[in-house]
């Protein structure tokens, strides 16, 4: 089955797919911005999420009848498995409370895995109109001004990290992503606070007095940030595998790298729900930092399941 998937052809589609996406986020209105309530009111969809997610997966199954399909909107919990069969992973619009409320900070997120590991990815914001793709061992890109045509205004496809080489220091230099997610209460809401708590505290009282801490309400563009290197290092549980899929391979095809959320994990699975990402670097500078942000955790661990 392997020698027989095509990752480029499939990395050509998604990306058709997502600029039509695109051009559905941004001509959303009225109804099509009406939110429900799904865990609670921080945790919501849209019509146009349902609508995104119908077309991508109609396509895709017309286009690769064989494969899988796990997607946000359609994902039945103790039901939706992800397998190692081919499968495409998809996230109609990461973002969705800075959609409805016109941030713009949203977009599309596509991935391909394999053997439950990513091969291809595919993230869009069609509102800053940025292209971020990668193919396992093709390296990674991005790509400004994506809905115009070549030679009509769009950006050169720039390669990942944007800046590389660029050393990697500690929490005290660093541009660290972290979000406050949609569970509010218990343990792991409680180990989030007490972590920024000692993330951005001052040296004098124990803290690591992180350089600058940023909440993008996107967990894929999170990712693509810290994959083009201007975003250190991004932690966060509570994730679902069509929030870092396709995220996770154009972090990895930049020199970044994927870690356990908690201490000690450090070759976690895609649907693992609980992430470290950091930026290229020297192995051993990447090392540094991560065992530096997991010592914030004091011996604690996210408690989430796999559903």
């Amino acid at each position: 089955m392997a020698d027989k998937i095509d990752l480029v052809a499939i990395q050509g589609t998604l990306v058709a797919i997502a600029r039509h996406a695109g051009e559905m986020m941004r001509n959303a209105t009225g109804k099509e911005l009406e939110t429900d309530e799904k865990m609670n009111a921080v945790d919501v969809v849209t019509e146009t999420d349902k609508r995104i997610e119908d077309l991508v997966n109609s396509l895709l199954s017309k286009e690769y009848p064989t494969y899988s399909f796990v997607g946000e909107e359609s994902y039945e919990k103790g039901v939706t498995k992800l397998t190692d069969a081919p499968t495409f992973i998809c996230d109609p619009i990461d973002g969705t409370q800075n959609f409805i409320h016109g941030f713009p900070l949203a977009c599309i997120s596509l991935g391909f895995t394999h053997k439950k590991k990513p091969k291809v990815g595919v993230v869009y914001n069609p509102f800053a109109d940025v292209l971020f793709s990668a193919i396992k061992g093709q390296g990674a890109f991005m790509v400004d001004n994506f809905s115009l045509a070549p030679g009509q205004g769009q950006g050169k496809v720039k390669s990942l990290p944007l800046s590389p080489g660029r050393k990697l220091g500690s929490l005290e230099t660093a541009l660290v992503g972290i979000e406050f997610g949609s569970q509010r209460e218990g343990h792991n809401f409680d180990l989030k606070l007490e972590v920024y708590k000692k993330l951005t505290a001052s040296k004098g009282t124990g803290g690591a007095m992180a350089g600058a801490v940023r909440s993008m309400g996107s967990a894929a563009l999170n990712i693509c940030y810290t994959a083009a290197g201007v975003m250190d290092i991004y932690w966060e549980g509570g994730c679902y595998a069509w929030d870092v899929a396709a995220g996770w391979c154009i972090l990895e095809e930049s020199g970044g790298r994927m870690v356990g959320g908690n201490p000690g994990k450090w070759d976690p699975a895609v649907d693992d729900r609980k992430y470290l990402a950091v930026r290229e670097g020297g192995k051993e500078e990447q090392k540094r930092i991560v065992e530096e942000f997991w010592g914030l955790m004091g011996g604690r661990s996210w408690i989430m399941s796999i559903d």
